[in-house]
């Protein structure tokens, strides 16, 4: 299982690199990246096409393994600032339904990605204290963190099965039986997994069920709604499959090969 640390790690920069070639695809950010509220800002072409760059390099620099380390850190850095600075803000202030748990998603998975982040720049074993700048070796104080905003996000998006059973039930294929059996199911388990991987209860056993799960919503539900619908919603169902790719690598890597300092 440990030969899957690298695959793990991959599909995270793939996630990274491929929002950010869809944000140059439709001229726009990701509401997963930056939330809508900054459409009318002058040059703002130029900074999706700079961002989504920068995006890209960050992808490829994890990908493979150029400055993994550092990169992450900084990538999980920035991402946690946008997350506060950007879509905290937003829900409460532009979105006049921020009372809707619903509504948070966008901002909730940049928490995940941002976590992420972290996670994957620990997976990587650290070198010495005095070859590191004083950002980095900040920035490696969150590592430990980068499972727990992982998990709110999973945590949340199981109380989602909950509260808008009905909507999500809609979502489980027409060929599976039981649709609203396999949301509640759905929702237990991302609940029960996430806060399991926080008090670090059966934790490998945890991480390695949710990677398992998340992975094959990968292959059932969203690959399939990507390929019958891949550009509505400048390509919601695209940026899907990837999320959920790169999220299933998330939860396997928290699983094996997450390194912090003692």
């Amino acid at each position: 299982m440990k030969n899957l640390i690298k695959p793990a790690r991959i599909s995270y920069g793939i996630m990274i690199a491929a929002l950010a070639i869809q944000q140059i695809f439709y001229k726009g950010f990701r509401p997963v990246i930056l939330p809508p509220f900054h459409l009318s800002v002058a040059g703002y072409a130029l900074y999706v096409y700079v961002i989504s760059a920068v995006l890209i390099a960050a992808g490829v620099a994890i990908i493979f393994e150029i400055g993994s380390r550092p990169v992450s850190l900084i990538l999980g850095g920035v991402l946690l600032l946008v997350f506060c600075v950007c879509q905290i803000p937003y829900e409460l202030i532009s979105d006049p339904y921020y009372k809707h748990f619903g509504v948070w998603v966008n901002a909730l998975k940049e928490l995940a990605i941002a976590g992420g982040a972290f996670v994957v720049a620990g997976s990587f074993m650290t070198i010495d204290e005095g070859k590191e700048n004083s950002l980095i070796m900040l920035l490696e104080r969150l590592i430990p963190l980068g499972s727990v905003f992982f998990c709110i996000t999973m945590i949340s998006f199981g109380i989602d099965h909950f509260l808008y059973a009905d909507g999500i039930s809609t979502l489980v294929p027409n060929w599976m039986p039981w649709h609203l059996f396999w949301t509640y199911f759905a929702g237990t388990a991302l609940i029960c997994s996430g806060l399991a991987i926080i008090l670090r209860v059966k934790l490998k056993l945890s991480s390695l069920l949710l990677a398992l799960m998340i992975f094959l919503w990968l292959i059932l539900l969203h690959i399939p709604r990507a390929v019958a619908d891949p550009h509505s919603l400048q390509g919601n169902e695209v940026s899907s499959v990837f999320e959920a790719f790169g999220f299933s690598g998330i939860a396997f890597l928290m699983a094996y090969g997450y390194h912090t300092k003692k």
